[in-house]
């Protein structure tokens, strides 16, 4: 129920305190120096860590995916400094698949990165997107980078703890319904039928 209304309040909500570049990982930036704290719960919205796009005007068949994807995992590198807020990034790795629909060797899967507080109220959120190129293949995966996240603490006794970010594929809501359903294929989706 909760994680259910988080990706709904991560869904409608939007919020600009999230930022993101290609850079080096924040944990390669700085010295040894042991956090004050621990870093925020990372981790994927279930509902939203499944992606199944089928072809346009057919029906949920297997025959008709165009692009599959999953988020497999994420992981988060932060620094706390005094009592300004806690700076952090996170890298998400990604499994992409074709299906016998696709029309195209390339695909862009929008995803998302949300700020929130452990509650589930949503502080921030940012869409981005992952461009996957298959090159005649069925499937491929890629890393992504989100640097310059910005955790808001009210002062330096504020941990990491009390906060999450959570990551989905930013789905349509026939997507959604459909990942709630429990429907889902495998990523390389169809590529027995395309031989």
């Amino acid at each position: 129920m909760r994680r259910t209304a988080l990706i709904l309040a991560a869904t409608f909500l939007a919020a600009t305190a999230v930022t993101g570049c290609r850079s080096s990982r924040l944990a390669q930036s700085l010295d040894n120096t042991p956090n004050a704290g621990p870093c925020p719960v990372v981790g994927s919205v279930y509902d939203a860590a499944r992606y199944v796009k089928f072809a346009d005007g057919s029906g949920e068949l297997y025959s008709d995916i165009a692009f599959t994807g999953e988020i497999t995992d994420v992981r988060i590198y932060c620094r706390y400094t005094d009592d300004i807020p806690l700076a952090a990034e996170i890298e998400i790795d990604f499994a992409y698949g074709k299906g016998p629909k696709a029309g195209a060797d390339s695909h862009t899967y929008p995803y998302f990165v949300a700020v929130t507080r452990r509650n589930g109220k949503v502080l921030a959120k940012e869409t981005f997107a992952s461009e996957a190129e298959f090159r005649g293949k069925p499937v491929t995966g890629k890393s992504e980078l989100v640097n310059r996240i910005s955790i808001p603490r009210a002062d330096g006794s504020i941990s990491g703890v009390n906060f999450e970010v959570v990551v989905g594929f930013d789905l349509t809501p026939e997507q959604l319904e459909f990942n709630r359903a429990g429907k889902r294929f495998r990523l390389d989706a169809g590529a027995k039928l395309a031989e």
